[in-house]
């Protein structure tokens, strides 16, 4: 391992813009289908799921993956996996969204189905972060072009199950953006903010400046992907303003393409403006780049210093939703000489 990948797997930092649907491998899936199917998928097959070129063959890769959790053994096992390679790659704190919305869909909308899913989601929480010393929170996603009522639901749900599981932090709005705005969910959203839920949303990335804008006015506190800020400066200087925690996705956008190389993606540019720029990893599974490969490649092909790495790593602690005490541990250490 080479000085630069040393460091960066050393270096402190949180994971926000994670999947949990998205870190199940191929062979991961193959040992799922092992358990449920009665001619399981090779580990060829399972790896042609993951070969897309577009959004959309994204989105088809990622519903044939997530049919095979179905029971919570099988959540248990794919989270205790995302949370062991998280802890390799020097993570101490992720931010795991849960496809709440699909399952509620799948499963004939029975949503009294999902608490023993959450169970084992649990079991592997409080085991990594008695084995890793990793914290995990969860963030409750629903699927805006499901409407508006479905991701009523999971929100609901996510405020219900809160009281009984601190874990639940946040509630987040993914899906085709192509199909759905971020305005019809401004009641649904307030009602979450009521309940003590932190906002999040996924806002242009396949769409342009105005639903980055529209995601802000009905209260999202952190955005995913945010790739078309760069077309509308006062947008950038909004963002700054408000200190907007930005879960930038480099690889990700540049698999579904919506963006040409990560050496063109404005991470740099948003980094230079002085936004709350983080790096994350999305679907690491299908983009075939983790975290600290996401690190990596802000190094080579942006010219990210090691003290550039560094704050990022220190805006990834500010942009949590951790306490203020625990976020003061982890930034000192992050200054700390490594």
């Amino acid at each position: 391992m080479d000085d630069i990948q040393s460091f960066i797997r050393r270096l402190p930092k949180a994971e926000l813009h994670l999947h949990l649907e998205g870190t199940i491998t191929p062979s991961t899936l193959v040992e799922l289908s092992q358990r449920h199917d009665a001619r399981p998928i090779t580990l060829s097959e399972a790896e042609a799921l993951y070969q897309f070129t577009d959004f959309t063959g994204f989105i088809e890769a990622f519903k044939a993956v997530t049919r095979q959790l179905i029971h919570a053994e099988d959540y248990e096992f794919a989270a205790w996996r995302m949370m062991q390679h998280l802890a390799e790659q020097g993570v101490v704190h992720a931010e795991v969204f849960i496809s709440v919305g699909v399952i509620y869909m799948w499963r004939n909308h029975d949503a009294e189905c999902f608490e023993p899913i959450f169970e084992g989601l649990e079991r592997a929480r409080i085991r990594a972060q008695r084995e890793l010393g990793l914290s995990v929170y969860w963030i409750f996603d629903a699927v805006r072009h499901f409407t508006v009522p479905e991701a009523e639901r999971v929100f609901e749900k996510a405020a219900q199950m809160r009281a009984e599981f601190p874990s639940i932090v946040a509630i987040g709005l993914g899906g085709d953006e192509r199909r759905c705005g971020s305005e019809p969910f401004r009641a649904a959203f307030a009602q979450a903010r009521a309940a003590g839920l932190r906002l999040t949303n996924h806002a242009g990335e396949t769409t342009g400046p105005e639903a980055i804008w529209e995601a802000l006015a009905i209260g999202s506190e952190r955005l995913g992907h945010v790739l078309s800020a760069m077309d509308d400066p006062e947008l950038i200087q909004e963002l700054k303003v408000r200190s907007t925690g930005l879960e930038l996705n480099p690889t990700s956008n540049v698999r579904t393409g919506v963006c040409s190389s990560f050496a063109a993606h404005p991470l740099r540019r948003y980094f230079n403006a002085g936004l709350l720029v983080t790096l994350n990893s999305d679907d690491p599974a299908f983009f075939g780049s983790d975290i600290a490969n996401e690190y990596q490649l802000a190094h080579t092909e942006q010219g990210f210093t090691r003290d550039e790495l560094r704050q990022l790593a220190a805006n990834s602690i500010r942009a949590s939703f951790l306490p203020a005490a625990t976020k003061d541990s982890w930034l000192r250490k992050i200054a700390q000489p490594y």
